[in-house]
């Protein structure tokens, strides 16, 4: 397996010294120099280690935090589809991508960069952005893995949706042209500008090639509006008594049958209001605890204790907050130890480094069984794009938005102009990776069947939700 740096400068303690500053022109030239090192036409291949990698042994280790009885559930929507099972595989592929090439450049990487960890949500403004949205693997890592994952995706959903090879290479290059070619571009502007760079709802609409594409854009904002509690509130809330309670919806989400749950919840709280700063804790506080139940959430996540607290001020306004537990990033085994004890903390700290602009809500907990979570509300504004169906040329224009968005993020953390230097103006890095993605989708369809295989033997139990 490919060596590690432990240590980086994303990384590094308060005391460690920080790097001399070198001109934009030095790191162009460094990152252009790596290319000696690993060749940018590298990138293009993909061969399995054969025996040694076996499928199902990797999902089970990374089951071994979970909740036994929800783990059925997980392989149930894994096995939908190759792009599910993708989705539900982040510990796979990070083991894929640890022995792969690398011309050893960290960024704080999102961890489980597929397309659909993207979309829209609300800033503290209220205002809609476009950007990653699920930060649960988030870990200082290899650049190369997010947008390797990211292609791959593309790939896979392109060919669920039957689009032939040659359509679905044209997605991922224009998802990598666009990485490579904005990366450049921030590499050029200062860190506050980067820092306040963001994609939000009316530069979409603005894009927009033409009126149709601008009605569907404007479409989805509507939707994503229309994603606060107060509409949320109806579906899972009910009257009992005349007090409010969550609507138990089992398996998905039900009331827990412990005598003392209600109390962790209430201690999970209060340490959760110790991670938030002052001006939040008094926001906070116009809020009182009435409910809290477990909810399953997701595909890679389904497993992982997930809780709801349903919470109202004292005029009757509703908040509902998201605890989800933070286990160890699937990242972690090839790049080191986590710098913070809390994995809440480092879920919270790597999404306030790569997102443009986070829930005010945001913060972590230790909970009394030992299990770290990290909170934000439930759905506000929050939506991911559907790609099921659509055309090809929407995916491709939702390619280049998600290549710009990492982009982005990535610049945030890492060294844009080293990696830009690395990349270059030419299609060398975007055609590798047109490559690489199909052959990584060859890999997806085959680790499917195995899944497949293993249900359908006994060697996983599996529940397929109605």
């Amino acid at each position: 397996m490919a060596s590690r740096k432990t240590a980086s400068r994303l990384q590094a303690g308060a005391n460690e010294p920080l790097p001399e500053f070198r001109s934009r022109e030095e790191r162009l030239a460094q990152g252009k120099a790596l290319r000696e090192k690993v060749a940018r036409e590298a990138h293009a291949t993909w061969k399995s280690p054969g025996r040694q990698r076996d499928v199902i042994a990797i999902l089970e280790k990374s089951n071994r935090e979970r909740l036994k009885e929800l783990v059925p559930i997980r392989y149930g929507r894994m096995l939908r589809s190759p792009f599910t099972f993708l989705r539900g595989s982040a510990a796979l592929m990070a083991y894929d991508l640890s022995l792969g090439p690398d011309i050893d450049v960290q960024v704080q990487a999102c961890g489980d960069c597929h397309l659909l960890n993207f979309g829209l949500f609300a800033t503290p403004e209220r205002n809609l952005v476009f950007d990653l949205n699920d930060f649960d693997e988030t870990l200082p890592a290899p650049w190369e893995w997010d947008i390797k994952r990211l292609a791959a995706s593309f790939a896979v959903a392109a060919r669920d949706n039957g689009d032939p090879d040659r359509r679905a290479r044209d997605v991922v290059v224009a998802c990598v042209r666009s990485y490579r070619e904005n990366l450049r571009t921030y590499s050029k502007m200062s860190p506050l500008e980067v820092w306040y760079s963001r994609l939000d709802a009316q530069t979409l609409l603005e894009m927009a090639p033409d009126a149709e594409v601008r009605k569907i854009r404007k479409q989805l904002i509507e939707q994503a509006r229309e994603q606060v509690v107060e509409g949320v509130c109806p579906k899972i809330v009910e009257q009992v008594a005349g007090h409010p309670r969550i609507l138990d919806q089992p398996p998905l989400i039900h009331h827990v049958a412990e005598a003392d749950f209600m109390d962790r919840v209430r201690e999970s709280l209060a340490d959760y209001r110790a991670s938030l700063s002052d001006e939040r804790r008094v926001l906070l506080d116009r809020y009182r605890l009435v409910d809290a139940a477990l909810k399953v959430v997701g595909i890679g996540s389904v497993g992982t204790r997930c809780f709801i607290a349903l919470m109202y001020s004292e005029e009757n306004h509703p908040l509902i907050l998201q605890f989800k537990e933070s286990c160890r990033s699937v990242l972690e085994p090839y790049t080191g130890k986590c710098q913070y004890e809390s994995q809440g903390q480092r879920v919270v700290m790597g999404q306030r480094l790569m997102q443009s602009s986070s829930d005010i809500f945001l913060g972590w907990t230790h909970g009394r069984a030992g299990h770290d979570y990290y909170v934000r509300q439930l759905r506000d504004m929050k939506l991911s794009v559907p790609v099921e169906h659509i055309s090809t040329d929407q995916l491709e224009r939702y390619a280049d938005f998600c290549g710009l968005t990492l982009a982005r993020a990535h610049a945030k953390s890492g060294d844009a102009a080293t990696l830009s230097g690395y990349l270059g103006k030419s299609d060398a890095f975007d055609e590798a990776l047109g490559d690489f993605a199909l052959l990584y989708a060859d890999q997806t369809e085959s680790d499917h069947g195995i899944l497949l295989k293993a249900a359908r033997t006994g060697r996983i139990k599996v529940m397929i939700e109605e």
